[in-house]
């Protein structure tokens, strides 16, 4: 006698070889039976993790989990040309990026070489960076205070884009660093404007949400960090060496030098067309740059800036421990 189950008919006198027949077409059939389908899992970028106990509270009363590491020294050069703009570099760790920006009846639009009227600084920029100073409770990174670096590159009229600018920032007067009453108050996100830039009209605001980008020729002079918190040049302008056998000792101790400047000036110091296609070269002279302890490493290749920090930046390492 063999029972399928409550309710089923029993079944006596059944030939063996029909019975297992019988018995393995009624398991094939239970097995084909799909399962229920699973619960959705949420989907999130690479630098948060969303739980089923989190569902229920306010962003600002819980923190994204910190699943990247912020690096330092990391700036997204033509940050807006990724195919997620400032997404892709906050999933890589960045901690500055940068926008080349263009204004066309007061709004301000993307772009290298024009504006691109599908994309705004605000959209793409102003508003995630908003929303992710909520999500973590004040920070760009959880956990991680330093402040996170919007380059703005104005291309076009210095004034008049300038003005729209600092219209926008002003906007967002908890999330981004302001000169007010003679004194800078840090917040979680500072804008420094270059490319065209209005220098007489920055110097003469009383309160502005930017900062000036400086060049060489302002490194150790009049203008101040609370003015020019940024040293920035064309790396072939002032160096020959391109990564190519070692670096002259006379380019190093000038490379120093220049840090050595800014740093007690309480500024940073970034250089841009320094060589960026993978290989030997860059990396040495990406090695010369952390020697140097230059503030901001400049790149279109996110992941590949990413993995030499994490391996070659005795900084990030500290920072891991």
């Amino acid at each position: 006698m063999f029972t399928l189950g409550e309710g089923s008919a029993v079944m006596s006198g059944m030939p063996l070889r029909t019975l297992l027949a019988f018995v393995t077409a009624v398991l094939g059939l239970a097995l084909a039976t799909p399962a229920a389908p699973a619960a959705p899992v949420a989907t999130a970028s690479a630098t948060r993790v969303v739980s089923a106990a989190s569902a229920d509270e306010t962003p600002t009363r819980r923190p994204l989990a910190l699943t990247v590491q912020p690096l330092e020294r990391a700036h997204a050069h033509n940050d807006y040309e990724h195919p997620r703009p400032l997404l892709d570099a906050l999933d890589r760790g960045f901690t500055s990026v940068e926008a080349d920006v263009w204004i066309v009846g007061g709004e301000l639009y993307l772009g290298h070489d024009g504006p691109d009227l599908t994309r705004t600084l605000r959209d793409y920029y102003l508003e995630p960076l908003a929303q992710r100073f909520r999500q973590n409770g004040g920070a760009i990174y959880p956990r991680w205070r330093p402040d996170f670096r919007l380059l703005i590159d104005v291309k076009g009229d210095a004034t008049t884009t300038w003005a729209a600018i600092e219209k926008q920032l002003a906007a967002y007067p908890q999330l981004f660093t302001a000169y007010r009453g003679g004194k800078v108050h840090e917040r979680a996100v500072t804008a420094v404007i270059s490319g065209n830039r209005d220098l007489a009209s920055m110097q003469a605001a009383t309160t502005r949400f930017s900062f000036y980008d400086g060049r060489i020729g302002d490194l150790g002079g009049p203008l101040p960090a609370s003015l020019v918190p940024l040293i920035s040049d064309n790396w072939t302008k002032l160096f020959t060496w391109q990564g190519i056998g070692p670096m002259p000792e006379a380019e190093r101790a000038r490379l120093r030098q220049i840090v050595a400047t800014a740093h007690a000036n309480g500024q940073d110091v970034r250089f841009w067309a320094t060589p960026d296609l993978p290989g030997p070269a860059r990396d040495a002279l990406w090695r010369e740059l952390v020697a140097a302890d230059v503030d901001a490493i400049n790149t279109d290749d996110l992941a590949g800036l990413q993995r030499f920090l994490l391996a070659e930046d005795p900084q990030e390492a500290q920072n891991r421990d």
